[in-house]
C-alpha cells in the first residue's frame, strides 16, 4: 500500500496537478466553457440568418474546442526546452503561410487575412501570437545575458556578425508587419506593435525611446487613413457619427436592450448585427443575460489579466517575466481593442474578444499561449 500511494505521489500527473497554476488554469477553462455557451446562443443567430439550424456553429466551432484543450492542457506539461521547440514551430508555421495570403489570398468581408485549409480557413497572424511572444521573450532574456542591462543602447546589440542582433529581429518583425498591414489588417498590426512596444518596457526601454513607438502607431494610423479606404470609412464614421455606423450602433443598442438583467427570450436587436459570434458578441452577452451577468464576465476576464501580470512579477526568470507579461499584454490589448469598439468609443478594428468569440485560429492561438506560460510558470515556482 505504502508503495502504492508514494508511486501516485511521484506521478507526473499528480506532479502538474499540485504545481500548475490551478487558479489561472481554472479560470480559462471557465471561459471556454462559457464560450461554447455563448456562441450557441449568439451563433443561432447568425446561423438563421444564413438558413442554417442554430446548432451550425457550434458543431464547426467543436473540433477547435477539443484541439484547444489538447492544446491548452499538453503544453501545460511540457518543460523549458520544448516550450522553445514548440514556439519556434508555431512561429515558422505562421511565417510560411503568411506570404500565401500575398500569393494567394482568399478574400473573405474584403480582407486576405485567411488561409483556405480545405474543411476551414485559418488566419496566419492569429495562428502565430504564441511563437512571437515565447520566442520575443526569450530573444530579450538572452540579450539581457549577453549586453548586460542596457540592451537598447549598447552597440553590440546592433552587429551584424551575431544572430542575438536587433538588426535581424527588427527585419524580421518589420516585414511580418507590413504583409499582415497589406491584408489589409490594421487592427492586428496594431496589437503587434502595441504588444511588442509593452515587452520592450518590460524589458526596461528607456523612457525617452517610448514617444519613438507612439510616433509610429500614429504614422501606421495615419497611413492606413489615407491608404485603406475602410480603415478611412470607419474613423470618418466614428469621429463624425456619419456613413456607416450601423454595427456599432446595433452594439449599443442590444447592450442598451438588456437593461440590468437581460432581456432573455425578448432579445432582438442582436438579430441586427452581421458579426454577432465573433466581433460583437459581448453585445450579445449583455442583451440575454443583461448588464450584471456582461460585468461579471468581465471580472472573470480580468482575474486571468490579473493572474498573468502576478505570475510575471513573481518570477525570477527574465524569459518567464517578459513571457507571461507579454501574454498579459496581448490579451489585455485585444480585450480592450474589441470592448473600445463594441461600446462604440473607438472605430471598429475587426478584433475577437480572447476565448468567447467564435473563431478557431484565435481559440487555438491563445490555449497555446496560455498553456505554455502554464508550463514555464510551473518550471520556475518548482525548481526553486
Amino acid at each position: 500500500m505504502a508503495k502504492f500511494i508514494n508511486r501516485i505521489e511521484d506521478s507526473k500527473l499528480t506532479s502538474w496537478y499540485f504545481e500548475i497554476d490551478r487558479r489561472l488554469l481554472g479560470c480559462v477553462l471557465l471561459l471556454i466553457a462559457l464560450s461554447a455557451v455563448f456562441v450557441v446562443s449568439a451563433g443561432s443567430v447568425a446561423a438563421e440568418r444564413i438558413g442554417q439550424s442554430w446548432y451550425f456553429y457550434l458543431v464547426k466551432a467543436i473540433p477547435f474546442y477539443i484541439l484547444g484543450l489538447v492544446f491548452l492542457l499538453g503544453a501545460s506539461f511540457l518543460n523549458k526546452k520544448w516550450v522553445l521547440w514548440l514556439s519556434g514551430l508555431n512561429l515558422a508555421a505562421g511565417m510560411a503561410l503568411l506570404p500565401v495570403t500575398v500569393l494567394a489570398p482568399n478574400i473573405i468581408k474584403n480582407s486576405a487575412r485567411f488561409v483556405d485549409l480545405g474543411p476551414f480557413n485559418i488566419m496566419p497572424a492569429d495562428i502565430m501570437k504564441p511563437g512571437f511572444i515565447i520566442l520575443t521573450a526569450y530573444f530579450l532574456a538572452r540579450m539581457k545575458e549577453r549586453y548586460g542591462r542596457n540592451i537598447f543602447l549598447n552597440k553590440e546589440a546592433w552587429r551584424f556578425n551575431t544572430w542575438l542582433s536587433w538588426v535581424y529581429y527588427l527585419a524580421v518583425f518589420i516585414i511580418t508587419i507590413c504583409i499582415i498591414f497589406n491584408h489589409p489588417d490594421l487592427g492586428t498590426a496594431m496589437l503587434y506593435l502595441l504588444v511588442f512596444s509593452a515587452m520592450l518596457f518590460i524589458a526596461g526601454l528607456p523612457l525617452f525611446l517610448i514617444p519613438a513607438f507612439i510616433l509610429t502607431a500614429i504614422s501606421m494610423l495615419t497611413v492606413g487613413y489615407f491608404t485603406l479606404g475602410h480603415v478611412h470609412r470607419r474613423i470618418d464614421a466614428f469621429l463624425t457619427g456619419d456613413g456607416d455606423t450601423y454595427q456599432v450602433d446595433n452594439s449599443v443598442d442590444s447592450i442598451r436592450h438588456g437593461g440590468l438583467l437581460g432581456s432573455g427570450d425578448d432579445a432582438f436587436v442582436k438579430q441586427y448585427l452581421p458579426d454577432v459570434h465573433t466581433d460583437f458578441i459581448f453585445a450579445a452577452i449583455a442583451e440575454d443575460l443583461g448588464a450584471i451577468m456582461a460585468c461579471g464576465l468581465l471580472v472573470l476576464l480580468f482575474c486571468v489579466f490579473r493572474r498573468l501580470i502576478s505570475n510575471a512579477a513573481s518570477s525570477r526568470d527574465l524569459f518567464v517575466m517578459y513571457a507571461t507579461g507579454g501574454a498579459a499584454a496581448i490579451f489585455g490589448t485585444q480585450i480592450c481593442f474589441n470592448m473600445l469598439t463594441t461600446l462604440n468609443l473607438f472605430a471598429p478594428k475587426g478584433m475577437t474578444l480572447p476565448f468567447i468569440s467564435y473563431g478557431g485560429s484565435s481559440l487555438l492561438a491563445y490555449c497555446l499561449l496560455f498553456g505554455m506560460v502554464l508550463a514555464i510558470v510551473r518550471e520556475d515556482k518548482w525548481k526553486r
